[in-house]
């Protein structure tokens, strides 16, 4: 039996598995994809404490490897599910069952994506789901911004500072995001709104190079030129296997506050990073996610010996 099961291995999950190891408490790191988390497909991150410039694949690497010299084991698995009771908790996976007096869920979320051809080849080198994360590299030039949520008019208002022209393409004849949002947007000079408009296909060839919309009214169709797309259509968590363990949201996330502690949980079980309820997810708030909950789970596993 490990002391702490960590289900998931982005900035989050590492950095659990780095304070837990840390605290000499057993720790097995499950993850199902990639280590690293979502931050690996960013080609460069420069709002990382200590890096001026590092790429997201790099930071991924060695958040893993410094949480497997601390001595922290690390498994390919899905996790199908949890059973058990504090103290004596049963991560059920594909190939395997595992036991862990405590558990950590930093699942992570995934970016809604458009679902178009190409769309995964271009992510970092032209599309971005992002703005906060890669707007400053599109200083000076033309983007566009898919969605109408809040999220999508926020990061709009963000880039407007940034990009000489700014499209905003929802495929609905409204904005659903705040009016307040939508009135800053219509006072900008070079933002311009695409309404009842979806994405069909991406310009491509050598590079990223625009995209092909079309209106969902009148059918008509054409060609917009662009430096860079930021899909902002909402995130995907993945918590499905918790639902009878948490309380989730309507958004699928698990209900939870600072202290990383899941609303409907039994005792030792945390929740870490993006796939919690936050205001903001970004990767600073999931590493610092992942040491609130690492010494919370370390101080539930040293209660109960």
């Amino acid at each position: 039996m490990y002391d702490i099961i960590i289900i998931g291995s982005g900035p989050a999950g590492l950095t659990a598995a780095l304070y837990a190891r840390r605290a000499e408490k057993s720790v097995l790191v499950i993850e199902k994809e990639t280590f690293g988390g979502q931050i690996t497909h960013s080609p460069r991150v420069e709002n990382y404490p200590g890096f001026e410039e590092i790429s997201g694949s790099e930071l991924g690497e060695r958040l893993l490897s410094q949480a497997m010299a601390q001595g922290a084991e690390i498994e390919f698995d899905t996790v199908v599910g949890i059973t058990g009771e504090p103290g004596a908790y049963t991560v059920k996976c594909e190939s395997c069952e595992k036991t862990a007096k405590s558990v950590i869920i930093a699942t992570g979320s995934k970016h809604r994506t458009l679902g178009l051809s190409g769309e995964e080849c271009y992510t970092g080198d032209g599309i971005s789901y992002c703005a906060v994360c890669d707007g400053a590299f599109y200083r000076d030039k033309t983007v566009a911004i898919i969605g109408g949520g809040n999220t999508a008019l926020q990061e709009a208002n963000m880039l407007a500072d940034i990009a000489t022209k700014v499209y905003v393409i929802q495929n609905l004849a409204f904005f659903t995001g705040e009016k307040n949002l939508v009135s800053r947007l219509d006072s900008r000079d070079n933002v311009e709104a695409i309404l009842s408009t979806v994405v069909t296909d991406i310009i491509g060839g050598d590079g990223f190079r625009g995209i092909k919309i079309k209106n969902t009214e009148s059918g008509d169709t054409r060609e917009l030129y662009i430096d860079g797309m930021f899909v902002a259509i909402g995130q995907v968590p993945e918590n499905e296997p918790f639902k009878n363990q948490v309380n989730l949201n309507g958004y699928g996330y698990i209900e939870a506050g600072e202290d990383c502690v899941p609303t409907g949980a039994e005792a030792g079980i945390f929740v870490a990073g993006d796939c919690r309820t936050k205001a903001i997810r970004q990767v600073t708030t999931a590493t610092a996610d992942g040491a609130v909950a690492a010494l919370a789970a370390c101080r539930f596993v040293d209660s109960i010996k």
